[in-house]
């Protein structure tokens, strides 16, 4: 591994947040185990825009899933981008490679078939739940 450093993309994050017993859950689990979780702006707002949506009230609360939000500020390293990268099919998950570059993560962790294509970008393993906890 680089510096275990990881990132964890916003599919994943929700996962691990409302499922207990999940794949996501361990995987989130592990990484807190073996190193830090980056996080840049504008991964951090997608994160929170996504977790407040009412859809998820019938899973947690607003009032917990905000503190789930503090909590994981806490935790998550700040990251700035040193570089725009534009080579995800899909444009909004670029945002995810250009954190992994410029913190030299170890992995990216997503289910998302837009990155996992791209395994591994610059050296940097993108990898789903299961593979992850296989490989770490």
């Amino acid at each position: 591994m680089k510096n275990d450093t990881f990132v964890i993309d916003t599919n994943n994050l929700i996962s691990a947040f409302l499922f207990e017993y999940s794949t996501p859950k361990l995987a989130y689990d592990k990484v807190k185990q073996l190193g830090k979780i980056v996080e840049s702006i504008e991964t951090l707002n997608e994160f929170c825009d996504v977790f407040i949506r009412a859809k998820f009230d019938k899973y947690i609360s607003f009032d917990k899933r905000l503190k789930i939000i503090n909590d994981f500020m806490e935790i998550a390293i700040p990251q700035k981008i040193t570089e725009t990268i534009i080579d995800c099919r899909d444009s909004k998950d670029n945002k995810f490679l250009e954190l992994a570059v410029a913190a030299k993560a170890s992995c990216i962790i997503t289910g998302d078939k837009d990155l996992l294509v791209l395994h591994p970008f610059r050296g940097i393993p993108i990898l789903n739940s299961t593979d992850f906890l296989e490989k770490f």
